[in-house]
Protein backbone atom coordinates (compact mmCIF):
# COMPACT_ATOMS: atom_id res chain seq x y z
CA UNK A 1 0.00 0.00 0.00
CA UNK A 2 1.24 3.50 -0.85
CA UNK A 3 2.47 5.56 2.12
CA UNK A 4 -0.24 8.19 1.60
CA UNK A 5 -3.00 5.57 1.74
CA UNK A 6 -1.62 4.26 5.05
CA UNK A 7 -1.80 7.75 6.53
CA UNK A 8 -5.18 8.49 4.97
CA UNK A 9 -6.74 5.35 6.46
CA UNK A 10 -5.41 6.11 9.94
CA UNK A 11 -5.75 9.88 10.39
CA UNK A 12 -9.08 11.75 10.45
CA UNK A 13 -9.94 13.53 7.20
CA UNK A 14 -9.85 16.95 8.87
CA UNK A 15 -6.18 16.38 9.84
CA UNK A 16 -4.97 15.09 6.48
CA UNK A 17 -3.18 17.13 3.89
CA UNK A 18 -3.93 16.16 0.30
CA UNK A 19 -1.56 13.76 -1.41
CA UNK A 20 -0.62 16.50 -3.86
CA UNK A 21 0.19 18.87 -0.99
CA UNK A 22 2.44 16.32 0.73
CA UNK A 23 4.19 15.22 -2.46
CA UNK A 24 4.81 18.88 -3.33
CA UNK A 25 6.28 19.50 0.13
CA UNK A 26 8.58 16.50 -0.34
CA UNK A 27 9.67 17.80 -3.72
CA UNK A 28 9.75 21.58 -3.29
CA UNK A 29 10.60 21.76 0.42
CA UNK A 30 12.96 18.77 0.41
CA UNK A 31 15.47 20.83 2.39
CA UNK A 32 13.11 20.72 5.40
CA UNK A 33 10.24 18.25 4.74
CA UNK A 34 11.04 14.54 4.93
CA UNK A 35 9.53 11.07 4.79
CA UNK A 36 10.86 8.06 6.72
CA UNK A 37 9.03 5.00 5.47
CA UNK A 38 9.28 1.29 6.13
CA UNK A 39 6.99 -1.71 5.69
CA UNK A 40 5.31 -0.97 9.05
CA UNK A 41 5.62 2.79 9.46
CA UNK A 42 5.39 6.21 7.87
CA UNK A 43 6.94 9.25 9.53
CA UNK A 44 6.47 12.65 7.90
CA UNK A 45 8.38 15.50 9.52
CA UNK A 46 9.87 18.93 9.01
CA UNK A 47 13.34 19.61 10.34
CA UNK A 48 14.37 23.21 10.68
CA UNK A 49 17.53 24.64 12.19
CA UNK A 50 16.21 24.77 15.75
CA UNK A 51 13.29 22.32 15.94
CA UNK A 52 11.57 19.28 14.43
CA UNK A 53 7.86 19.11 13.68
CA UNK A 54 6.34 15.64 13.38
CA UNK A 55 3.54 16.01 10.85
CA UNK A 56 2.38 12.37 10.82
CA UNK A 57 3.55 9.22 12.61
CA UNK A 58 1.90 5.97 11.59
CA UNK A 59 2.84 2.53 12.92
CA UNK A 60 0.86 -0.40 11.52
CA UNK A 61 -1.54 -2.06 13.93
CA UNK A 62 0.18 -5.45 13.72
CA UNK A 63 3.51 -4.00 14.95
CA UNK A 64 2.28 -1.63 17.66
CA UNK A 65 3.67 -2.38 21.09
CA UNK A 66 6.92 -3.77 19.64
CA UNK A 67 9.03 -0.63 20.07
CA UNK A 68 8.96 0.71 16.50
CA UNK A 69 7.34 4.03 17.48
CA UNK A 70 9.90 4.41 20.29
CA UNK A 71 12.78 3.80 17.84
CA UNK A 72 11.41 6.42 15.43
CA UNK A 73 11.03 9.02 18.21
CA UNK A 74 14.52 8.17 19.53
CA UNK A 75 15.94 8.77 16.05
CA UNK A 76 14.40 12.27 16.14
CA UNK A 77 15.61 12.89 19.72
CA UNK A 78 19.20 12.11 18.69
CA UNK A 79 19.14 15.42 16.78
CA UNK A 80 18.90 17.24 20.17
CA UNK A 81 16.29 19.72 18.94
CA UNK A 82 12.83 20.35 20.40
CA UNK A 83 10.22 18.08 18.82
CA UNK A 84 6.70 19.42 18.29
CA UNK A 85 3.55 17.61 17.21
CA UNK A 86 -0.21 18.05 17.11
CA UNK A 87 -2.62 15.58 18.72
CA UNK A 88 -6.36 15.35 19.02
CA UNK A 89 -7.86 15.72 22.48
CA UNK A 90 -8.96 12.43 24.04
CA UNK A 91 -12.02 11.04 22.33
CA UNK A 92 -13.43 8.30 24.53
CA UNK A 93 -15.18 6.75 21.52
CA UNK A 94 -11.76 6.29 19.86
CA UNK A 95 -9.39 4.35 22.11
CA UNK A 96 -6.44 5.22 19.84
CA UNK A 97 -6.49 8.85 21.00
CA UNK A 98 -5.73 7.87 24.60
CA UNK A 99 -3.14 5.28 23.50
CA UNK A 100 -1.36 7.95 21.44
CA UNK A 101 -1.26 10.33 24.38
CA UNK A 102 0.07 7.59 26.68
CA UNK A 103 2.78 6.80 24.14
CA UNK A 104 3.94 10.41 23.91
CA UNK A 105 3.86 10.80 27.70
CA UNK A 106 6.12 7.71 28.02
CA UNK A 107 8.43 9.29 25.45
CA UNK A 108 8.85 12.39 27.66
CA UNK A 109 6.59 14.82 25.81
CA UNK A 110 4.80 17.68 27.56
CA UNK A 111 1.47 19.34 26.83
CA UNK A 112 1.83 22.99 25.76
CA UNK A 113 -1.06 24.21 27.89
CA UNK A 114 -0.56 27.88 26.98
CA UNK A 115 -0.94 27.25 23.24
CA UNK A 116 -4.39 27.26 21.70
CA UNK A 117 -4.82 25.73 18.26
CA UNK A 118 -8.13 25.88 16.36
CA UNK A 119 -8.02 25.45 12.60
CA UNK A 120 -10.92 25.33 10.17
CA UNK A 121 -10.68 22.21 8.04
CA UNK A 122 -10.82 23.01 4.35
CA UNK A 123 -12.30 19.55 3.79
CA UNK A 124 -15.10 19.49 6.38
CA UNK A 125 -15.35 23.29 6.99
CA UNK A 126 -15.53 22.55 10.73
CA UNK A 127 -13.26 23.99 13.40
CA UNK A 128 -10.71 21.35 14.36
CA UNK A 129 -9.21 21.84 17.81
CA UNK A 130 -5.83 20.24 18.40
CA UNK A 131 -3.36 20.12 21.27
CA UNK A 132 0.37 20.71 20.97
CA UNK A 133 2.83 18.30 22.55
CA UNK A 134 6.56 18.93 22.72
CA UNK A 135 9.84 17.42 23.85
CA UNK A 136 12.35 20.04 24.97
CA UNK A 137 15.90 18.70 25.42
CA UNK A 138 17.36 22.10 26.27
CA UNK A 139 14.58 23.48 28.46
CA UNK A 140 12.84 25.39 25.66
CA UNK A 141 9.82 27.36 26.88
CA UNK A 142 6.25 27.08 25.67
CA UNK A 143 6.78 30.49 24.03
CA UNK A 144 9.66 28.98 22.03
CA UNK A 145 7.38 26.09 21.05
CA UNK A 146 4.63 28.55 20.07
CA UNK A 147 7.02 30.48 17.80
CA UNK A 148 8.18 27.23 16.19
CA UNK A 149 4.57 26.12 15.70
CA UNK A 150 3.71 29.40 13.93
CA UNK A 151 6.69 28.90 11.64
CA UNK A 152 5.57 25.32 10.92
CA UNK A 153 2.04 26.50 10.17
CA UNK A 154 3.32 29.07 7.66
CA UNK A 155 6.00 26.89 6.01
CA UNK A 156 4.23 23.52 5.95
CA UNK A 157 0.49 23.59 6.66
CA UNK A 158 -0.37 26.56 4.47
CA UNK A 159 2.23 25.96 1.76
CA UNK A 160 0.41 26.60 -1.56
CA UNK A 161 -2.88 25.81 0.20
CA UNK A 162 -5.05 27.82 -2.21
CA UNK A 163 -3.54 25.87 -5.12
CA UNK A 164 -4.30 22.49 -3.52
CA UNK A 165 -7.66 23.19 -1.87
CA UNK A 166 -9.13 26.11 -3.82
CA UNK A 167 -8.94 28.35 -0.75
CA UNK A 168 -6.49 29.28 1.98
CA UNK A 169 -6.35 28.32 5.61
CA UNK A 170 -6.87 31.09 8.13
CA UNK A 171 -3.65 32.97 9.00
CA UNK A 172 -1.50 31.70 11.88
CA UNK A 173 -2.41 34.67 14.10
CA UNK A 174 -6.08 33.54 14.00
CA UNK A 175 -5.36 29.82 14.40
CA UNK A 176 -2.65 29.78 17.07
CA UNK A 177 -2.89 31.67 20.34
CA UNK A 178 -0.53 31.98 23.27
CA UNK A 179 -1.80 32.64 26.79
CA UNK A 180 0.82 32.19 29.49
CA UNK A 181 -1.93 32.48 32.11
CA UNK A 182 -4.05 29.80 30.45
CA UNK A 183 -6.04 27.49 32.69
CA UNK A 184 -6.07 24.70 30.09
CA UNK A 185 -5.99 21.28 31.69
CA UNK A 186 -2.86 19.18 31.15
CA UNK A 187 -4.14 16.38 28.90
CA UNK A 188 -1.24 14.10 29.88
CA UNK A 189 -1.68 14.49 33.63
CA UNK A 190 -4.13 11.68 34.43
CA UNK A 191 -2.92 9.08 31.94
Amino acid sequence: MHWYEKLNQYFPIEEMKSREHMETLLEERSDIYHKDEGPNHVLMYAELENFIFIDYLFVSKNTRGQGLGHKLIEKMKQKRKPIILEVEPINYEDSDTEKRLRFYKREGFHHAQSIGYKRRSLTTKEINEMEILYWAPNGESEKDIFDAMKKTYDLIHTYKDAQFYGESYDPAKEVLTFDHESDNKNILENL
